[in-house]
Protein backbone atom coordinates (compact mmCIF):
# COMPACT_ATOMS: atom_id res chain seq x y z
CA UNK A 1 0.00 0.00 0.00
CA UNK A 2 1.28 3.46 -1.37
CA UNK A 3 1.05 5.99 1.55
CA UNK A 4 1.68 9.78 1.83
CA UNK A 5 1.57 11.98 4.93
CA UNK A 6 0.06 15.41 4.56
CA UNK A 7 -1.74 17.74 2.47
CA UNK A 8 1.27 19.29 0.31
CA UNK A 9 2.34 15.81 -0.26
CA UNK A 10 -1.30 15.14 -1.81
CA UNK A 11 -1.04 18.56 -3.33
CA UNK A 12 2.24 17.02 -5.40
CA UNK A 13 1.07 14.18 -5.99
CA UNK A 14 -2.59 15.52 -7.87
CA UNK A 15 0.04 17.93 -9.78
CA UNK A 16 2.25 14.76 -10.82
CA UNK A 17 -1.32 13.00 -11.66
CA UNK A 18 -2.36 16.03 -13.47
CA UNK A 19 -5.50 16.41 -11.40
CA UNK A 20 -4.21 19.76 -9.58
CA UNK A 21 -5.75 20.76 -6.70
CA UNK A 22 -6.00 23.69 -3.89
CA UNK A 23 -4.99 23.35 -0.57
CA UNK A 24 -8.37 25.53 -0.46
CA UNK A 25 -10.32 22.70 -2.89
CA UNK A 26 -8.78 19.44 -0.64
CA UNK A 27 -9.70 21.06 2.58
CA UNK A 28 -13.35 21.29 1.41
CA UNK A 29 -13.29 17.94 0.17
CA UNK A 30 -11.93 16.87 3.46
CA UNK A 31 -14.43 18.77 5.42
CA UNK A 32 -17.53 17.35 2.54
CA UNK A 33 -16.08 13.89 3.40
CA UNK A 34 -15.49 13.85 -0.53
CA UNK A 35 -11.49 12.99 -0.47
CA UNK A 36 -10.61 9.13 0.99
CA UNK A 37 -8.14 9.67 3.94
CA UNK A 38 -7.37 8.66 7.08
CA UNK A 39 -7.24 10.83 10.32
CA UNK A 40 -5.36 9.14 12.81
CA UNK A 41 -4.16 11.94 15.61
CA UNK A 42 -5.26 15.10 15.72
CA UNK A 43 -3.86 17.18 12.52
CA UNK A 44 -2.61 13.98 10.51
CA UNK A 45 -4.06 13.39 7.56
CA UNK A 46 -2.82 9.86 5.63
CA UNK A 47 -3.97 9.40 1.77
CA UNK A 48 -3.63 5.81 0.81
CA UNK A 49 -2.86 6.80 -3.44
CA UNK A 50 -4.41 3.84 -4.36
CA UNK A 51 -7.50 4.99 -2.84
CA UNK A 52 -6.84 8.73 -4.47
CA UNK A 53 -5.91 6.93 -7.64
CA UNK A 54 -9.40 5.25 -7.69
CA UNK A 55 -10.66 8.70 -6.41
CA UNK A 56 -8.93 10.85 -9.35
CA UNK A 57 -10.45 8.26 -11.90
CA UNK A 58 -13.94 8.65 -10.50
CA UNK A 59 -13.76 12.30 -10.28
CA UNK A 60 -11.74 13.11 -13.74
CA UNK A 61 -15.20 14.30 -15.56
CA UNK A 62 -16.49 16.58 -12.43
CA UNK A 63 -13.48 18.72 -12.92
Amino acid sequence: MRKIQGIHHLISYLNSAAFPLTEEEIHDLLTEKKLPHKNPASGVLIFDLDHIDWWINENQSKK
